[in-house]
């Protein structure tokens, strides 16, 4: 064999994540097909002698912090442990040549996509987003200018509508993106608190309208043995400090108006309302998942007069009705505006109702919509509510003689159903 060949097959480009940009959201281990992305109360890391370039966790990243690689030669690829110990990306070794061609892959590589359940695009007719204008080195400060309860006093879930003021600073935002926040302290291991993600729950003209301005609305959390792996996509979950206590949930929670918290993103350009003005929105959330729905409807209630003639249905879950984020707002809707199903699981003296139970009752409906060419769908919440509303969706399809499998590829492929469950 020729020595150079054998120097090049030596070389690989390794796949990294950027522990610097990373917001821990847990989006990329779950969308990997082989299991060669892993965490740690640190980093997530990518194991170079399981992974096979497939490229599925790329597009799913709400951060681009997936999308780094090095040459490296293989006999000194960077482990599991080595990835683990960084705060910041080595940096590429110049005297290490570029590598050979990624061969061809297997079919379990190939399928990698269909993992995927949702869109890896936006919506045709969404407005241009703008991300990643601040980072850790070059964060937004923003000034809380509202934090109050949303739910009752007695509900066990405490769940806060919090309004962040940046003043002149421009921090442009669309319904569907998000923020990250930078909780101050450290953690038991010296080490600055990891960003926490959290939705836009305001339209993008801002909470107040003409003001420079959004909200969040964010859960405390408070339970024994969370320990913080990411998971707080919108909802302030799994921001935990291995004592049970959300270290970023009741920071922002506890927040005064004046105090001043630290930002940065905005995130996500694939998770975003249509423009177009016949476009339906079939929205499905949970708890604090709420969040990018309440962006979406108040930007149509602002625009209601403009004629727009798309149609909107919610099907919003949570345990009990006092638990239910923006009930009282959301039961002022006009019928006409908005077509609203509630399901509560945890009702005294009543059966269990999830939104896909809402969904079944409401099936004609849901097919109509589904069958319509100008539908989105949004799906937002627990992790777990996401199978039941696929197979939700699934078998109302079929009922309505819909041809699922070509309908679900085709409102991936066309960005029509988004789905960001943590």
């Amino acid at each position: 064999m020729d020595a150079h060949i054998e120097t090049r097959i030596e070389i690989i480009r390794q796949h990294l994540i950027d522990p610097e940009i990373c917001i821990r959201c847990n989006t990329c281990e779950e969308t990997c097909p082989i299991d060669a992305i892993t965490h740690d109360g640190a980093n997530y890391v990518v194991n170079a002698e399981v992974c096979n370039g497939c490229m599925a966790c790329v597009p799913p990243c709400p951060t681009g912090a997936i999308d780094n690689w090095r040459n490296v030669l293989r006999s000194e690829a960077y482990s599991v442990d080595d990835q683990f110990g960084w705060e910041a990306l080595p940096a590429q070794n110049e005297a290490v040549s570029t590598p050979v061609e990624v061969p061809a892959q297997d079919d379990e590589a190939l399928v990698a996509s269909d993992t995927v359940r949702g869109s890896t695009v936006a919506p045709w007719s969404a407005a241009r987003p703008y991300v990643q204008l601040y980072t850790h080195k070059a964060p937004a400060l923003a000034t809380v200018v509202g934090n109050y309860r949303l739910t009752d006093a007695a509900a066990p879930s405490d769940i806060h509508h919090i309004v962040l003021d940046f003043g002149a600073l421009p921090f442009p935002v669309l319904e569907g993106q998000s923020i990250g926040v930078l909780p101050p302290g450290t953690s038991a291991d010296g080490r600055a608190h990891h960003v926490r993600q959290y939705s836009i729950a305001s339209p993008r003209d801002g909470e107040r309208p003409g003001y420079n301005n959004l909200s969040l609305t964010v859960k405390r959390v408070q339970r024994e043995g969370d320990n913080g792996n990411g998971n707080g996509n919108g909802n302030g979950n799994g921001n935990g400090n291995g004592n049970g206590n959300g270290v970023c949930s009741n920071y922002l929670c506890d927040l005064q108006k004046g105090d001043v918290v630290t930002v940065i993103g905005p995130f996500g350009n694939t998770f975003l309302m249509p423009n177009h003005p016949d476009s339906h929105l079939l929205m499905i959330c949970t708890g604090t998942g709420s969040a990018p729905m309440r962006a979406m409807t108040e930007y149509r209630r602002r625009r209601r007069a403009t004629g727009e003639t798309g149609k909107l249905m919610l099907f919003f879950g949570a345990r009990t009705r006092g638990e239910l984020p923006y009930f009282g707002p959301l039961m002022s809707l006009p019928k006409d505006f908005i077509d609203t199903n509630l399901a509560f699981s945890r009702t005294p003296g009543e059966a269990k109702r999830y939104v896909q139970d809402a969904m079944r009752e409401r099936a004609d409906d849901v097919a109509q919509l589904l069958g319509d060419g100008n539908t989105h769908v949004y799906v937002c919440g627990l992790r777990g509510m996401e199978d039941g509303v696929m197979q939700a969706l699934e078998s109302i399809a079929r009922s309505h003689s819909l041809d699922w499998p070509a309908l679900w590829e085709r409102l991936r492929r066309e960005g029509r159903l988004h789905l960001e469950t943590y």
